[in-house]
């Protein structure tokens, strides 16, 4: 049977620590607690779960730091865990069956990460991250910030899930420092670390000198599809913002240049088109959105609902613009299939029923 090294690093965070250890202890063979710097009672939380404690002095540098948490392991894997991260009780069954029947000659094993999710609790944001990581010097963190182990070797991907419980809002300007403070010291930003800086700068409202770093990376030869992709969608949301719509949409359409199309912007498109009056084009793209295949092994970001949900209940809307109410009723209850739930859903069924 694998063994697990759980390594985390941690800072100050008391309120979730205890959370996190208590869905996964059980599970693993070893804790590994890297603190940053806690000035709360962290330390002594963690130092109830494992002795296995040490110190790094920060250095705005998130690989060095979770490299030295993993030059501590001494299982055959290291997972990784962020302390407002939880394994749900429904996921364990999974991860021990996985623990007896991994193959030893398995490098990497990702697992998907649930960052978002709706009013049911269910997820709506999700991709997968490399989550046990063979215990090897091959295997090392890189980048400052949105750091990534580079997958290679045997990969297997699994059907359990890391939840991403955020709770409270942590230093929104501790990314966009870290980028900056690089860049200041005339360190290149190479093209997975330039896509991340453009995102941040768009999350600071920055919007024209998102797309400048954006667009750059998009010029790249290098750089990953996935990432292109959703540098068109982020481009897309700066140029709303700025009020260039026409712009917007053009970048959105340019993110085929890159592949066929995804989901999440096809919906993006039909979203322009329907608030332009637009309904049939509108309905081209949320039925070609409903028509898109899933690809939840891209390692891209992945929003589940653009693929059935989202369209259905857009071309709800589409056809009872046009005045076909039968169809509109139609798309909506294939909407409340997806999710019964749904307050829209609710509304619109009342919304018909009421005709």
């Amino acid at each position: 049977m694998a063994t697990i090294s759980l390594c985390m690093i941690v800072k100050n965070e008391e309120m979730h620590i205890a959370r996190c250890l208590d869905s996964v202890a059980e599970l693993v063979d070893e804790i590994i607690i890297v603190d940053t710097g806690s000035t709360d009672r962290t330390v002594e939380i963690v130092s109830e779960y494992t002795s296995e404690v040490y110190f790094f002095t920060w250095n705005d540098n998130f690989s060095e730091a979770r490299n030295y948490s993993f030059s501590k392991a001494s299982m055959d894997y290291c997972m990784w865990m962020d302390a407002d991260d939880v394994l749900e009780e429904c996921e364990k069954e999974k991860f021990i069956r996985l623990k007896r029947s991994l193959s030893y000659d398995t490098d990497i094993v990702m697992m998907k990460y649930n960052t978002s999710f709706d009013e049911a609790g269910k997820p709506s944001f999700s991709y997968f991250r490399e989550r046990w990581i063979k215990n090897s010097t091959q295997y090392r963190w890189i980048g400052a910030v949105h750091e990534v182990i580079p997958p290679n070797g045997q990969v297997i991907y699994s059907d359990i899930a890391i939840s991403h419980k955020k709770d409270g809002v942590k230093d929104p300007e501790r990314n966009i420092k870290i980028y900056r403070k690089i860049i200041s010291e005339g360190k290149h930003l190479e093209p997975r670390q330039q896509y991340y800086y453009g995102r941040e700068l768009y999350y600071h409202k920055q919007y024209r000198e998102a797309v400048d770093v954006l667009e750059q990376f998009m010029l790249s030869e290098e750089g990953w599809v996935e990432n292109k992709i959703e540098a068109c969608s982020i481009c897309a949301k700066c140029y709303f913002h700025m009020g260039q719509k026409e712009s917007a949409l053009l970048v959105l359409l340019r993110s085929m240049s890159f592949d066929l199309p995804r989901a999440e912007l096809c919906c993006e498109i039909g979203k322009y088109f329907l608030e332009h009056g637009n309904y049939h084009n509108a309905i081209y793209w949320y039925e070609t959105a409903l028509n898109t295949p899933r690809n939840e092994y891209s390692g891209g970001f992945m929003l589940p609902d653009c693929y059935d949900y989202i369209p259905l209940l857009q071309l709800c809307v589409c056809y009872d613009k046009l005045g076909d109410r039968q169809k509109a009723k139609e798309y909506n209850e294939r909407a409340g299939v997806c999710k019964p739930y749904s307050q829209a859903y609710l509304y619109n069924k009342h919304y018909f029923e009421s005709l």
